[in-house]
């Protein structure tokens, strides 16, 4: 099982999916990449999570954010289970579905965790940037159904921090202040960010 960490390559794949036969690295192109997995088809929280990121395709697209989602059964399940998808959560799925009967792209990433199940995928989410390095991983239990609208969250802090010396806080939401690194010296702040506030030597905040 491939043990992930953040920063590393995101690895390359080919793979059948809900859209035709598809690399990882040329779908995603330039683009930030959102891969979702599912324990397997038919499940009532995987339904509602994909009818749920259906609906918030556009908020992705908005961010340049290519998304795409995986579980371990075969394409004309797949193809059967979206018919559900869309029927009973009001959506048209328009992303494509991986599938992985042979659990290569499971392993490929680690989504198999032996002591939760030792015949599905965990429910996890890697955020890949345009770089093509994982920037963010995360694992739920089968039994609970993600926040999408923390995962716009986090976008917004990865593609706002990405090339600026800035943190996002608690709880932070887009538009809100944010926190310079430790790394700048005071001047340099005041010089970037002259409406900074020194709150404490270690903590300063400022406008995005």
């Amino acid at each position: 099982m491939a043990d992930l960490k953040l920063g590393d390559v995101a690895p390359d794949f080919t793979a059948d999916t809900t859209e035709g036969q598809l690399s990882l690295y040329e779908y995603l192109g330039d683009s930030w990449g959102i891969l979702f997995s599912h324990p397997a088809d038919f499940t009532p929280v995987c339904t509602t999570e994909l009818g749920t990121a259906a609906k918030y395709k556009p908020q992705f697209d908005k961010r340049n954010v290519k998304m795409i989602a995986i579980s371990v059964d075969g394409i004309d399940s797949h193809h059967e289970w979206v018919k559900d998808i869309n029927e009973t959560q009001q959506c048209t799925v328009n992303f494509p579905i991986i599938a992985d009967p042979d659990k290569t792209v499971a392993n490929l990433y680690g989504m198999m965790h032996p002591n939760a199940s030792d015949k599905a995928t965990v429910r996890s989410v890697y955020i890949i940037g345009p770089d093509k390095k994982l920037k963010l991983l995360l694992t739920y239990p089968a039994s609970t159904g993600r926040n999408f609208d923390e995962l716009l969250r986090v976008i917004d802090s990865l593609q706002l921090t990405a090339n600026q010396q800035l943190a996002t806080p608690a709880n932070w939401k887009h538009g809100e202040r944010v926190v310079i690194s430790p790394s700048v010296s005071d001047e340099d702040a005041d010089k970037r960010w002259p409406n900074n506030e020194k709150v404490k030597p270690y903590l300063r905040l400022t406008e995005a």
